[in-house]
């Protein structure tokens, strides 16, 4: 299933895509799309409902992030090991962990802000994992039994916050829309194989990232269940796990930043599309 979030910031209700791409309205089956409406069972129960006897969402609305209420949004650094070169940096012999406020989540199409005084921010699009099942010192084994779906994440980030002020990543990665999670909540079912996945972002047409999950140093199952030894994973939970090479940072001979009236596309197979424009916060 591709489970999503449609209307107004703050006032998203519930939706499904149906097999010819038409959002269609689950209002009469469920509250919002976060929590525990992303177990098994209850994923079960809305895979039995016929999309097409659902009311069809007419017009264009907005797309919120596809969950709601999310409790923790975690991000891992310097996970494909080409982009950590262009960055500079060893591959780190652990994950390395980070946070990003919930409050820089905004929906897969919404405007970006370029935060006051930046110079440097940069785009980095990543394998989104929604947990759908409480995880707490699980096995990587059963690591993907708790993991509802996955989704397109585009970890937006302000460079010389994140590595010139001192302290934790956190700084370059939290500012308002810095974190759109979307369009689709795509059920773990559909995503067979979670490291199989080509991604692409392209800023005002020109491709600036082309990779593969495949090139992941820690793989999804690794990530889900090292996490859990640290802290417990609750359904809703989003864990972002890295980007491919090509990011701002990275380009040669000069960083390219981002700027007021860029536009980015980003995509991942299967998980479907962003595109945003930025502007002045």
């Amino acid at each position: 299933m591709k489970l999503l979030r449609f209307g107004t910031a703050g006032q998203e209700k519930p939706g499904i895509l149906d097999s010819d791409g038409n959002m269609r309205d689950l209002s009469a089956h469920l509250a919002d799309i976060s929590g525990d409406a992303l177990s098994d069972e209850a994923l079960g129960q809305l895979a039995k409902i016929d999309p097409t006897t659902l009311p069809l969402v007419k017009g264009n609305p907005r797309l919120g992030p596809c969950v709601a209420g999310v409790g923790k949004f975690i991000c891992i650094g310097l996970n494909y090991s080409d982009h950590a070169a262009e960055s500079g940096m060893d591959v780190p012999p652990e994950p390395v962990v980070f946070f990003k406020a919930t409050s820089a989540i905004c929906g897969p199409n919404d405007d970006i802000e370029i935060p006051r005084n930046s110079t440097a921010t940069d785009w980095e699009v990543e394998l989104g994992i929604v947990i759908g099942k409480h995880a707490k010192y699980i096995n990587e084994a059963d690591a993907l039994d708790h993991v509802a779906g996955y989704c397109v994440v585009n970890d937006l980030s302000e460079r010389d916050f994140q590595m010139k002020r001192s302290g934790q990543w956190v700084k370059g990665k939290s500012a308002d829309t810095f974190g759109p999670i979307g369009p689709w909540l795509v059920t773990r079912d559909e995503v067979p194989d979670p490291q199989n996945l080509s991604m692409y972002l392209d800023v005002n047409g020109k491709r600036y990232q082309d990779g593969t999950t495949k090139t992941m140093v820690y793989g999804v199952a690794h990530v889900v269940a090292y996490l859990s030894q640290f802290m417990s994973l609750q359904p809703g939970d989003v864990i972002s796990t890295g980007t491919p090479p090509g990011v701002g940072l990275g380009q040669k001979p000069n960083p390219v930043y981002l700027k007021v009236g860029d536009r980015m596309e980003l995509g991942i197979t299967g998980l479907g599309t962003q595109v945003q424009t930025t502007i002045k916060a």
